[in-house]
């Protein structure tokens, strides 16, 4: 009869079924930014004297910009299961609003991007309450708030569009889009920035854990201790506080208060995001797969306009990739569960403890409400 083994003793290794990498993994994984590379390839060899050029690059970094910002911004409530279909509303009612305060109400254009920044926030807590208090589908919610945000646009502008005078807007204004910094478009280092701000609270913070298991499954965030619906106003304020900054910098790009341009952005912030949860970490979103998304969908679109293609094959190209992220994203996602990708990788060993304010003192703490 053997001896029990000691505490001492080490515990056999146990490989967990998130933990292999194969060549399938792989594929999933890095899928996107080979294609990319593959992309820029072809239209190398395609187009030798157009789009293998700094002018080509500094162009899609600087166009491309705002749209990734936007995907940034639809990203953070899918992470939660929700959907804000008033991203382009708002864009379209921020951008106009920076432009009235500072050619016709005369504020400083600081003061005025930093009201708008705020004004973002709180009509994303106003999106999260509604969807989460009032308890409406967050499409139908979003489509309603995004409707009045609208409305809200066209009273400011009046129906036309606000054109500064002769003066133009100020030039340290117009430098937040149109500067560059070690070469590049500074529009490019915004992006940049808040996808390491993104990267970092979700894949390196409790916050981003707690945001993730509300979306994978409410009911065990709830079990745990953690306030779902909080969770997702949360999700809801980030997104509308990024496309406030995503106004600012179309402002400072349009130089023109126009009230129907932000739909124009709606659909590429959506196939951006949804493209993205395939890639990197595929089957949720991510912040980094969403800016390779971004990056797909501009080398293509440079690359077949540079070709000569007609004007309706931009939505063509967008909608029949909007149908296929949401494909794949669908099956990236059943992919995970059935292989356990979830529990064994993304998931920590112990469930993820509530934060401390919301853990009662009566010893209640972790059930269900």
């Amino acid at each position: 009869m053997s001896a029990p083994p000691s505490a001492s003793s080490p515990r056999p290794r146990t490989r967990r079924p998130g933990r292999q990498h194969g060549p399938g993994h792989l594929i999933g994984a890095y899928g996107l930014p080979a294609l990319t590379a593959l992309l820029v390839l072809i239209f190398s060899l395609a187009l030798p004297s157009t789009f293998p050029t700094t002018d080509t690059v500094d162009s899609i970094l600087s166009n491309q910009s705002i749209p990734a910002v936007l995907a940034l911004a639809a990203m953070v409530p899918i992470v939660t299961g929700a959907f804000d279909l008033s991203l382009g509303y708002g864009l379209g009612l921020a951008h106009v609003t920076v432009l009235q305060l500072v050619v016709h109400e005369r504020w400083p254009w600081p003061l005025a991007c930093v009201a708008v920044i705020v004004g973002g926030a709180v009509v994303g807590v106003l999106n999260g309450v509604i969807v989460v208090f009032g308890r409406i589908d967050s499409f139908i919610a979003t489509l309603g708030t995004g409707s009045m945000m609208y409305a809200v646009t066209g009273w400011i502008t009046d129906g036309g569009r606000i054109v500064p005078g002769p003066q133009g807007l100020p030039a340290a204004f117009t430098d937040l889009y149109d500067s560059t910094f070690l070469g590049l478009p500074v529009p490019a280092f915004y992006v940049l920035a808040l996808t390491v701000v993104l990267w970092t609270v979700l894949e390196r913070l409790p916050l981003g854990r707690y945001l993730y298991v509300v979306g994978s499954n409410p009911r065990a965030a709830d079990l745990v201790g953690i306030p779902t619906r909080r969770y997702t106003v949360y999700a809801f304020t980030a997104s509308g506080l990024i496309v406030g900054f995503a106004g600012v910098l179309l402002a400072a790009q349009q130089q023109i208060g126009n009230p129907s341009v932000g739909l124009d952005y709606l659909l590429p912030a959506f196939v951006g995001a949804l493209l993205g949860s395939t890639a990197i970490t595929p089957g949720r979103p991510n912040a980094v797969g969403t800016v390779v998304a971004v990056a797909v969908l501009a080398v293509g679109l440079t690359g077949i306009g540079q070709l000569g293609a007609d004007f309706w094959t931009v939505p063509l190209f967008y909608g029949g990739t909007l149908l296929l992220a949401v494909g794949l994203a669908g099956y990236a996602a059943r992919r995970r569960v059935r292989t356990g990708a979830f529990a064994g990788r993304d998931a920590p060993d112990q469930p993820p403890r509530p934060p401390p304010a919301s853990t009662p003192d009566d010893g209640t703490a972790g059930t269900a409400p």
